[in-house]
């Protein structure tokens, strides 16, 4: 069926295809089957709306005059358009074609013309096609269409007999009639012979209960007597635990009063060999024995005298006047010591001018909105001069209003040596300001920005 569709020439004129290109992307795309005039413009009565471009209200871009399209030009619009007698650029067309009543150009177009023509921001590419096929009008299906007498009863009883086998495979596997049958005493009576064939549990060993042995008067005579039994070095017997393992409350006593008779007797035995500091540094090194007289002096604990420290710059000497206030002094000679002077030392800052000028449109407050734009212009510039001293230059921002007076888009230009957070931080600014709604809809601000170091 292809191959035959393909073989088939098309058979009457050719129709006009219009493609709109905005920002070097195609958004829209169609084919004039119907010979009619093609109108452009911002009015959505226009076959193509668009803004931004030069027209008020609506121009005719095609017009059919006698059977044949001629394109409709203005001095505003550029492009260019293949002819038979070649390429040619409007401009160039201008000086030869003529003009009609509304004062635009017409070129006639045949059947192999093709062009581009921008209005504004916005490209009209338009060639000329075979008229696509016309589709053909939908039908339902004919076993849906002749009713009942066209039904095919053998393929609908094989699929009712197996949607019944089916239905009875799966009914059998959920039924209980295919389950064996269970005899209820039996398993009762067979559970209670297997329980009376369990090992009997292992007895519970009691522990027996610890009897404390009761205090004599006998042993506070020998508590008293185990301090004595120390000091004169003679060995102690350790108490030993109970029965059970643990001390009790006299035994707990008297292991506590034997560690501190050790203890006492510890102490003794260093005390009794000189000075500590003998024993530990060696002779010569230090002077021990005055650390051992002032250790053993009450003169060594008590409220000293005022630290003086006199006048005179410099490292602090001992046994030299020099007070803690002339440290930071730089003079060298002696008197009355005098503190530095901290300075605070400021980085540079940033001075900014902008202007405003409308490229295209009207907006009543188009000075006052970029006036307040210029301090967050500034604030963007002296963040940058925190990371480059020497940064300077300029900024071209072409700032595009809606209808709402909101920033659609804004083109940012740089030059001098400004980083990119300048410029990333300026077009975010403007992004955000808020204009006055524009007369016609839109309108293009430019707003040069200049950045001065201080």
């Amino acid at each position: 069926m292809t191959a035959v569709m393909r073989a088939v020439a098309p058979t009457g004129p050719k129709v006009l295809r219009v493609g709109v290109l905005v920002g070097g992307r195609v958004i829209e795309e169609r084919v004039i089957r119907d010979r009619v005039n093609v109108t452009v413009g911002p009015s959505e009565k226009n076959m193509f709306v668009f803004s931004g471009g030069p027209i008020r209200s609506s121009h005719v871009l095609f017009e059919l005059v006698s059977g044949e399209y001629v394109l409709n030009f203005t001095d505003g619009m550029t492009g260019r358009v293949a002819l038979p007698t070649g390429v040619s650029d409007l401009e160039v067309l201008r000086g030869q074609a003529r003009r009609n009543s509304s004062g635009a150009y017409q070129v006639r177009l045949t059947e192999e013309s093709r062009g581009k023509v921008t209005i504004g921001e916005t490209s009209f590419l338009f060639q000329f096609v075979a008229a696509p096929p016309v589709q053909p009008r939908p039908q339902l299906p004919v076993a849906v269409t002749r009713g009942a007498s066209g039904v095919d009863w053998n393929t609908t009883i094989i699929a009712a007999f197996a949607f019944l086998v089916h239905f009875m495979g799966i009914g059998a596997m959920y039924s209980d009639w295919l389950d064996p049958i269970v005899d209820e005493q039996a398993s009762l009576a067979g559970l209670v012979d297997t329980l009376n064939q369990l090992p009997p549990p292992p007895p519970v060993e009691e522990q027996p209960e610890e009897v404390e042995p009761e205090e004599t008067a006998e042993a506070p005579a020998q508590e008293e007597a185990k301090p004595a039994q120390a000091s004169s070095g003679e060995s102690t017997k350790t108490p030993e635990p109970g029965a059970g393992g643990k001390l009790n409350a006299a035994q707990t006593a008297a292991l506590s009063n034997q560690l501190e008779q050790f203890s006492m007797a510890t102490l003794a035995a260093l005390g009794s060999t000189g000075p500590a500091t003998a024993g530990v540094l060696t002779g010569g090194d230090v002077p021990t024995g005055l650390l051992d007289a002032a250790a053993a002096s009450s003169a060594g604990v008590g409220v000293g005298s005022t630290l003086n420290l006199g006048g005179g710059g410099g490292a602090v000497k001992p046994g030299t006047s020099g007070g803690l206030g002339t440290i930071g002094s730089t003079t060298t000679s002696t008197g009355s010591g005098s503190t530095g002077t901290a300075t605070a030392v400021e980085g540079p800052k940033g001075n900014v001018s902008a202007s405003t000028q409308v490229a295209a449109g009207s907006v009543s407050d188009a000075s006052r909105v970029v006036a307040g734009m210029t301090a967050g212009f500034r604030r963007c510039y002296n963040q940058a001069l925190e990371q480059n001293p020497d940064a300077s230059g300029s900024i071209r921002l072409s700032i595009k209003v809606g209808p709402g007076g909101e920033v659609q888009s804004v083109t940012a230009t740089p030059s001098g040596n400004l980083p990119p957070s300048v410029v990333t931080c300026v077009q975010a600014r403007a992004q955000a300001a808020q204009f006055a709604p524009p007369e016609g809809g839109s309108a293009v601000i430019n707003v040069p920005v200049s950045f001065v170091k201080q």
